[in-house]
């Protein structure tokens, strides 16, 4: 792991967001309102994943999209923080992601896994880490089969995927922050709130 130490000992710029939850559980919605309320306080690290884009989805502004071996090779050299495989297909944040947004003074957003969490706890980051969670599995499972873009089979992963995130966050010192959304209005005002010390300090020096 000294790589990561090297490469984040020298990294200025504003402590990362890791936030986590399952898949379905309104993350997206939450962050796309947090960057656009907050223009040049936050970035958002795009990942790298293998599996092809949804429609409406831009290569290079909800994921970079690239071959199982042109993603291989970069995990292979150490490209990335972290990288894991769901549904047959790798996902990842790469350093240089990172690097960029935190080289313009901006608050990096992770929006990762459980096992990518667990990857970065390992390196120098120190991000502050913050759990998204659904009021229930019912309400999750309704929101994911309300999307339609999934097979039966695959959304039964999700579902399995997030019965095992939901357990892992109760673990003390997985997260600094768990935020229900129930509500997305006061899921919001939970996140801002908990974000307000870096929003601020971001504020200062820009100013």
């Amino acid at each position: 792991m000294r790589h990561f130490s090297r490469l984040f000992s020298v990294m200025a710029g504003p402590r990362p967001v890791v936030c986590s939850g399952p898949s379905g559980v309104g993350k997206s919605t939450l962050l796309k309102k947090l960057m656009k309320e907050y223009e040049g306080v936050f970035g958002f690290s795009i990942s790298h994943t293998t599996r092809k884009p949804r429609p409406g989805e831009q290569n290079g502004i909800d994921y970079h999209y690239v071959t199982r071996d042109v993603m291989q090779a970069g995990i292979d050299n150490g490209d990335f923080i972290e990288s894991a495989e769901f549904s047959g297909n790798l996902y990842g944040t790469s350093k240089a992601a990172v690097q960029e947004v935190q080289s313009k003074n901006l608050i990096c957003l992770l929006d990762i896994d459980m096992q990518g969490v667990k990857n970065i706890k390992k390196t120098d980051l120190n991000p502050m880490f913050i759990s998204i969670q659904p009021p229930s599995m019912e309400i999750l499972e309704k929101r994911l089969r309300g999307r339609k873009t999934e097979s039966e089979e695959s959304l039964q992963k999700r579902l399995q995927t997030a019965k095992i995130e939901m357990e892992f966050s109760k673990e003390p010192g997985a997260f600094d922050v768990i935020i229900i959304n129930d509500n997305l209005d006061d899921a919001y005002a939970k996140l801002k709130d908990a974000l307000k010390e870096e929003i601020d300090k971001v504020k200062k020096v820009s100013s």
